[in-house]
């Protein structure tokens, strides 16, 4: 069992940037890949990026690549999404994900943070 719980959220303007965090406690965060998601209202949860457990590889979905980045201190079982360039259609809740597998699907991740609030104003 692994714990997440997500923190940095907040409210910024356009193009300013945040970075929120992921903490992780239980099962040695290490094991897991981790995945971003946000979920905006009235829409379904979209995959942002994701990071495997060594921090060897990073995806990301086409409207965040070159503005978002992943990283992870597995030391320090924290995840990390910085967010900069923000735009008004990144408002969303953002939530972060574990996995054993490395992935987009969001049905593909077995824990999951309780999603910290982010909105970007014009």
């Amino acid at each position: 069992q692994v714990q997440l719980v997500e923190s940095g959220g907040g409210l910024v303007q356009a193009g300013g940037s945040l970075r929120l965090s992921c903490a992780a406690i239980g099962r040695t965060f290490s094991s897991y890949a981790m995945g971003w998601f946000r979920q905006a209202p009235g829409k379904e949860r979209e995959f942002v990026g994701a990071i495997t457990w060594n921090s060897g590889s990073t995806y990301y979905t086409d409207s965040v690549k070159g503005r978002f980045t992943i990283s992870r201190d597995n030391a320090k079982n924290t995840g990390y999404l910085q967010m900069n360039s923000l735009k008004p259609e990144d408002t969303a809740v953002y939530y972060c994900a574990a996995s054993t597998v490395y992935g987009m699907t969001p049905s593909g991740y077995a824990y999951w943070g309780q999603g910290t609030q982010v909105t970007v104003s014009s």
